[in-house]
């Protein structure tokens, strides 16, 4: 069943070469109980590692059933380790905040045989531990260890059991449970390996093997072996069948299991995996804060856009001028209403126009007074401006020519006037003029620099003639028929101001006509900077984060050598060592994303209570978040994770 073929193994110690094995040939058939003994650095546990599949020899051939499985991949001989071969260590090995029972289950999970759970409890039983299977490590004496130690090696019932100095930490009695147990094992049909020092272990075994310097110095058959030919060829067949489904098993979907072992790693050092997931959670939160604040002003700056209307052109009189000396605005052209009318008239491309003068005026209503900005207007203000009343009307376009006196409030004026009493059909005076209120415009909103509730409106002709004494209008207001006009319509306006007031090639620029679209896309351009800027410096937090995991799983693989040594030993692969520590890496940075997504909400809600910020949280920030969190999860885990699953085996058993 076992054949080595001249099998040497030496290790470098500094600069001096030392042979473990030194040409080392050996046969041992299906069935034997064989105790390997010699003084300490005789080499018999590098035998014991190369029989075990846990190192490879410098030279020479191993062959399991028929097959050599010195060539062999690292993937196929953690299989070949799950499924055939059973380890009983000397310290144990015991993963210590694990129960007795999942350290027994251990090999199922490597094997993709979780389902069959019920076999350790059963292993456990036959080893005197029922009572004690739910217990710790640290609850339980050291043969009661070694029990659990037993039970694990043999769950996946496997062809071999190696055991190395199974009795080493043991007293008397416990010794002798111990053999008593691997004696039984034996006589099943196990093959039994054992490597010791005591001459008291050894008499049990049915063939005595002697080292020294790495060489097999005698080799005695004590008892002649249990095994049949029939046994022996059944048992070749099995590591055959296993060799020759090595890919199969290889492919069998464990990430259950593993995202159990991730979170149970992260539940045993909690403290740990909390300091780990604090910096997602800081930069997620921070993202989704600093994105919430930069989306906010972006939908305040289109709201304040919306209030002053769509596609609209605004004419305003230019500074032109003479003699190389600078003019007052409008000193060239002033617009009258006939250039209203010549601008209707554009039908194809304008919706609908208004004229507009504006000043201060002083209210007052009873014993109150107030100062603001009075705007008289034409009726298709109502329209343009989305200013539709929340409470009465907009005056009519009769009204207009009338030069009645009414008025419009904005809601800053009528808290001043009013406070909480129904302003409309009540008269203020406007410098002294009275006039009807007759509606209130809806909340247009302020920032730091302007209130525009704060206003009165009036209509055009009456601002004009009875407010202000004006003869011309200040500005004209044009809504185009849709944004794709917006172009076409200024060229027209342009040539019909040019055209009314007869202005020559100099005097062009005597007049202004400003794109509200522009000016809209400059602020959106603006605050979509802001956002990119406050979200790259979040992301930094993120980044900042992301080095914490990987700082803190690169703590955890130097920790956690034992374990993982222990791990490869009973079956686990590098890509399962790596994958472990993968899920529990982007496990951590998920966990932190979702509380810093929450906590950035909160942070969020907290700015626009206190600070007044029009603060808005987007599904995309929230995702973006999230997948960022995993993704800073995988690149920093990945280091960590292909670190641990590196480590040799043998080394990391060894690791103090």
């Amino acid at each position: 069943m076992i054949e080595l073929r001249d099998v040497h193994k030496s290790y470098q110690m500094g600069k001096v070469e030392v042979k473990a094995l030194d040409g080392v040939s050996l046969k041992v058939s299906s069935g034997e109980f064989v105790a390997v003994m010699g003084p300490s650095g005789s080499g018999k546990s590098t035998l014991m590692h190369i029989l075990g599949l846990l190192d490879r020899p410098n030279s020479g051939s191993y062959f399991l059933g028929n097959r050599d499985v010195t060539k062999l991949s690292d993937e196929e001989l953690a299989i070949l380790r799950n499924r055939l071969i059973g380890f009983v260590f000397q310290q144990f090995h015991l993963l210590p905040r694990m129960t007795a029972l999942e350290n027994a289950q251990l090999p199922l999970i490597y094997a993709g045989n979780r389902h069959l759970k019920e076999k350790a409890r059963q292993e456990l039983e036959e080893v005197g531990l029922k009572e004690r299977m739910f217990h710790k490590p640290n609850e339980l004496s050291g043969g009661q260890q070694q029990r659990v130690a037993i039970a694990r090696s043999i769950v996946n019932n496997p062809l071999i059991i190696l055991a190395d100095e199974p009795t080493g930490n043991l007293d008397s009695r416990s010794r002798e449970e111990i053999i008593g147990i691997l004696k039984r094992l034996n006589q099943k049909g196990k093959t039994v390996i054992v490597v010791t020092h005591e001459k008291e272990i050894a008499i049990h075994a049915k063939r005595i093997i002697q080292m020294r310097d790495g060489r097999l110095i005698s080799d005695e058959e004590r008892q002649a072996g249990a095994c049949v030919i029939e046994q022996a060829s059944l048992e070749n067949a099995m590591v055959n069948e296993t060799l020759t489904k090595l890919r199969h098993i290889s492919g069998e979907k464990k990430f259950p299991d593993y995202a159990r072992q991730a979170v149970f790693a992260m539940l045993s050092h909690k403290m740990r995996s909390l300091l780990s997931m604090l910096g997602i959670l800081i930069g997620v939160a921070a993202v989704i804060a600093m994105l919430a604040v930069g989306h906010g002003a972006r939908e305040s700056i289109n709201q304040q856009l919306s209030s002053l209307g769509s596609n609209l052109l605004l004419v305003r009189p230019g500074s032109s001028k003479l003699h190389g000396i600078a003019l007052e605005a409008g000193t060239v052209t002033r617009f009258t209403f006939s250039d209203i009318e010549e601008i209707n008239r554009l039908t194809d491309m304008v919706q609908s126009s208004y004229g507009m003068v504006s000043g201060r005026g002083q209210l007052v209503y009873g014993n109150k007074n107030w100062n603001t900005e009075v705007d008289g207007v034409g009726s298709a203000y109502v329209t343009m401006r989305a200013a539709e009343p929340v409470a009465g009307r907009f005056f009519t376009e009769q009204e207009v020519r009338s030069k009645e006196k009414v008025a419009v409030l904005g809601l800053t004026v009528v808290k001043q006037l009013f406070g909480d009493a129904n302003p409309l059909g009540e008269t203020i005076k406007i410098n002294l003029i009275n006039f009807k209120v007759i509606g209130i415009l809806p909340e247009k909103g302020a920032s730091a620099f302007h209130d525009q509730d704060d206003v009165v409106v009036i209509p055009l002709t009456t601002a004009m003639y009875r407010v202000f004494g004006k003869q011309y209008i200040d500005a004209i207001f044009i809504e185009a028929k849709s944004p794709e006009l917006l172009d076409v319509a200024q060229k027209a306006v342009s040539r019909i101001i040019i055209k009314q007031h007869r202005l020559s090639k100099d005097e062009e620029d005597s007049f202004q006509i400003r794109n509200m679209a522009d000016i809209r896309k400059t602020l959106e351009s603006t605050t979509k900077t802001m956002s990119l800027l406050l979200g790259a410096i979040a992301a930094i937090s993120l980044l900042v984060g992301g080095i914490g995991i990987m700082n803190i799983m690169l703590v955890s693989v130097t920790e956690r050598t034992r374990e993982i040594g222990l791990r490869k030993a009973v079956g686990a692969s590098n890509k399962d060592i790596m994958a472990q520590f993968l899920i529990e890496a982007v496990l951590m940075a998920f966990l932190g994303g979702i509380a810093g997504i929450l906590l950035g909400s909160g942070i969020s809600i907290l700015i626009a209570i206190f600070a007044g910020w029009n603060v808005k949280v987007s599904l995309s920030s929230v995702l973006l978040a999230t997948a960022f969190s995993l993704v800073v999860g995988v690149v920093f885990g990945l280091w960590p994770a292909q670190k641990a699953a590196k480590l040799d085996p043998i080394e990391a058993l060894r690791y103090e």
